[in-house]
């Protein structure tokens, strides 16, 4: 919940969603360099990356086949880089700076489809913006007074006056600037959600956060924040790797399909399919949700490697649906040897399986009786017995192992239907 604006919880829309597409486009995607950080941490020359304003043309963009793509994938919520670090923005801004619309070939607002076609699949409209501007006169004016994991800020001219002489001024109209943009964005865009990056190189004092915080409070009370903007946000966002305990509150995992953000000609590591159904579940079933990074090639298509993984992953979940959206946090670890979810009356609990059942699946400590146990995706039900238990210690719950010919090749989930609520033993079993 956001401070300084109106109360108002989470949209409801955002746990439910499960999955989300980030994508990450820009002029980097040109000569297929790191976004951003490629000038930041001398990859390539400065000068080298910013040519790519001349040769980016978006001439195959079409947002309406992305939006078919993503809704395909099962994802019900996209992120677009509506401007990363290195202030390009992908729409035309009253504001100033640098954008596609008037420094680069592609000569369009990049963002005005890609919200419209979102919305006609029926999907939410999430849009990045970064707080910081490497490109931006009025930007390295100020010194981070205790950066303890950043050091770099302090010795990068892009971001600190290396001089050490601040400018409030320039400061100032750095942030008139930011509020503008993130206001044009509001506007025009009526996105579902902001996500925010860039927050490590300034205090929120010195964001001015709060002010931040009631500027889109006011202009778009229902609008999703995530916590980098930092002490304000709705949610944590754990990247590339899942946590061994789930984030409190609400949370997302921002994952890449590959190991970039963005288009890196060459990156062919791709997670594989398999892979993917596993980090969904995984982190599904502690309660967050999983936004899948792909970046486009300059043109605005993508690769068939990218597109293979999440039509892929979307037909896994289109099979398993049921266990996957609305649903909330299943067992804990210890319970069920591997990640389950719980319908949200908490009457069914789904277990997936990654690996092919050997005579049996089991549960420990679950009080609830149980109804009946099918395959979720063939609806084949299975036998299920419970084996000892003693007093107030409830005995193992024994499911017999799927046909082989009911076992998914990515992942296999049993749907436990309870008669009553979940109910878990948490007990150390001594008398």
């Amino acid at each position: 919940m956001r401070a300084s604006v109106p109360a108002m919880s989470l949209q409801p829309w955002f746990r439910d969603a499960k999955l989300g597409v980030f994508v990450h486009y820009g002029v980097y995607a040109v000569d297929s360099v790191a976004e951003s950080w490629s000038f930041y941490t001398g990859e390539v020359s400065h000068e080298r990356y910013m040519s790519q304003l001349d040769r980016f043309t978006a001439v195959r963009y079409d947002p309406a086949a992305w939006a078919d793509l993503f809704a395909r994938a099962g994802a019900r919520y996209a992120v677009l880089t509506a401007r990363h670090h290195d202030g390009v923005a992908l729409w035309e801004s009253a504001q100033g700076g640098l954008d596609v619309v008037r420094h680069t070939p592609a000569g369009r607002d990049l963002l005005a489809g890609y919200a419209s076609a979102l919305r006609e699949r029926g999907l939410r409209v999430g849009l990045y913006y970064s707080h910081s501007d490497w490109n931006h006169p009025d930007y390295p004016t100020l010194v981070h007074p205790d950066p303890p994991a950043h050091d770099d800020v302090l010795a990068s001219a892009y971001v600190t006056p290396q001089d050490g002489v601040e400018d409030p001024v320039a400061w100032d109209r750095y942030l008139a600037y930011r509020d503008g943009q993130v206001a044009e964005l509001i506007d025009r865009y009526r996105p579902d959600l902001l996500w925010f990056d860039g927050e490590w190189e300034r205090t929120p004092r010195q964001w001015r956060m709060a002010e931040l915080a009631n500027l889109i409070g006011a202009a778009a009370p229902d609008t999703v924040v995530n916590a980098r903007l930092t002490g304000h946000g709705d949610y944590a966002t754990p990247e590339q790797g899942l946590p061994v305990r789930a984030p409190d509150g609400p949370w997302e995992l921002c994952l890449t399909v590959n190991d970039s953000w963005g288009y890196r000609r060459g990156d062919d590591r791709h997670k594989s399919v398999r892979m993917l159904v596993r980090y969904l579940t995984e982190t599904v079933g502690m309660g967050g949700n999983l936004l899948l990074a792909v970046g486009p090639r300059e043109d605005g298509t993508f690769t068939a490697a990218q597109t293979d993984r999440l039509t892929g992953l979307g037909d896994w979940v289109r099979a398993h649906q049921e266990a996957v959206y609305g649903t909330v946090a299943g067992a804990p670890p210890g319970h069920h040897y591997g990640p389950s979810t719980l319908a949200a009356d908490r009457r069914t609990l789904y277990l997936v399986c990654f690996d092919v059942p050997r005579e049996a699946v089991t549960v420990r400590g679950l009080r609830t009786p149980l109804r009946r146990v099918t395959v979720l995706g063939t609806g084949t039900e299975l036998g299920h017995r419970v084996v000892g238990g003693l007093h107030e210690v409830p005995g193992t719950t024994v499911i017999d192992a799927p046909d082989p010919r009911d076992v998914d090749p990515y992942a296999t989930v049993l749907a436990v239907e309870l008669d009553g609520e979940l109910d878990l033993y948490r007990g150390t079993g001594l008398r």
